[in-house]
């Protein structure tokens, strides 16, 4: 085998001079062009300091339950992070995005997503909660009601790891519990067990029954529809004419059958390219009618894309983070600066051919 040849002293200069212009671009970029801030209005603090009350009402009611915290897994001992593997259990969960999901902020950000996508107060908004992210379900929640709108909310029992995976304190408990707190005001519209066809296939048979016995007790309506297209449809009569619908979770009667959801963006998503009927879930069948979707499932995207500092500890004070605007809108002088950078490149390389070394 042949040593490579050494690199000639041009190219070793064009090569430093690369990166010199890469690094100045970069520096111009965030101090001439960063991304718009978005300014806290009264709602979203409101929202913020209502999702904090609730995290603390959760947390005290694990202390005064008995209900062991670890400490390993949730460090600012929320209660909202439940067991890796439970009974509960469907999927796998990264634990880092689900303490992110815990900052109060996070009810700030959908308020400030709710507006964005025209929700004003008086009107409705469906919800489809699976309890894979607990803390979402406040946020959303906290925010609607912070907003003066409606939720008609669905709730899934099924949780990947450390989601509401505690039997003893499943969504419908916490749901539950916010609601006897004062913190929310509105009963969830209907429940399924989540899980394989969302009818809990794979739960052990007397944690189900124990499940259906606790929902049934509840009153609220329990949905038992294996088949997706059908499950969608029953979803969809209950949900009527919202003015947004929120996914949380990876719910497979919100999410449906199709790749296609690998590429929703996560938060606010006025178009979507749908897949065909038999594959869709809610989400899709929301965007098949011209309603807006905030898709709440791939956090570390969304905290990325609006600012959410990534596993917080501790978790920041109410309306304190630096929420940012989509990472698609750049302005004038983005553009100009990555022009020139490009140009700047394609006259390093052609400069100096044919001249020597």
């Amino acid at each position: 085998m042949k040593p490579c040849p050494p690199i000639e002293p041009r190219t070793q200069r064009r090569i430093f001079a690369a990166g010199i212009v890469s690094l100045l671009a970069w520096v111009m970029l965030q101090a001439l062009s960063p991304r718009a801030s978005i300014a806290w209005s009264e709602e979203m603090r409101e929202a913020a300091l209502r999702m904090e009350r609730a995290v603390d009402a959760v947390a005290r009611y694990t202390e005064d339950a008995g209900i062991t915290v670890d400490e390993s897994l949730d460090p600012n001992r929320t209660g909202l992070i439940g067991p890796e593997y439970t009974p509960l259990f469907t999927t796998l969960g990264q634990l880092e995005a689900k303490r992110t999901t815990t900052n109060p902020d996070m009810a700030g950000l959908l308020v400030y997503l709710l507006r964005k996508a025209g929700v004003t107060a008086g009107d409705t908004i469906a919800l489809g909660c699976s309890a894979s992210f607990p803390a979402l379900m406040i946020a959303t929640l906290t925010a609607a009601e912070a907003m003066g709108v409606y939720p008609v909310t669905i709730l899934s029992l099924g949780a990947s790891a450390y989601g509401a995976t505690r039997p003893e304190l499943n969504l419908l408990d916490l749901h539950s519990l916010l609601i006897s707190e004062r913190i929310l005001s509105t009963a969830p519209a209907a429940i399924s067990l989540g899980g394989e066809g969302d009818v809990g296939a794979e739960f052990d048979p007397a944690v189900r029954e124990s499940l259906l016995r606790q929902i049934q007790m509840s009153g609220v309506p329990l949905l038992v529809e294996p088949d997706l297209r059908d499950n969608v449809a029953q979803r969809m009569a209950i949900y009527g004419r919202p003015a947004a619908f929120v996914n949380i979770g990876g719910s497979d009667a919100n999410l449906g059958s199709s790749p296609a959801v690998l590429k929703v963006r996560p938060g606010l998503n006025t178009e979507v390219a749908l897949p065909p009927p038999a594959q869709r879930g809610v989400l899709f069948e929301m965007a098949a009618r011209g309603v807006p979707v905030i898709h709440l499932l791939h956090v570390r995207g969304l905290a990325l894309r609006h600012g959410l500092p990534w596993d917080p500890m501790p978790l920041p004070e109410p309306g304190t983070t630096v929420l940012h605007d989509d990472a698609g809108e750049r302005g004038v002088r983005f553009w100009l600066i990555t022009v020139a950078y490009f140009t700047a490149l394609v006259l390093l390389a052609v400069s100096g051919r044919g001249r020597p070394g």
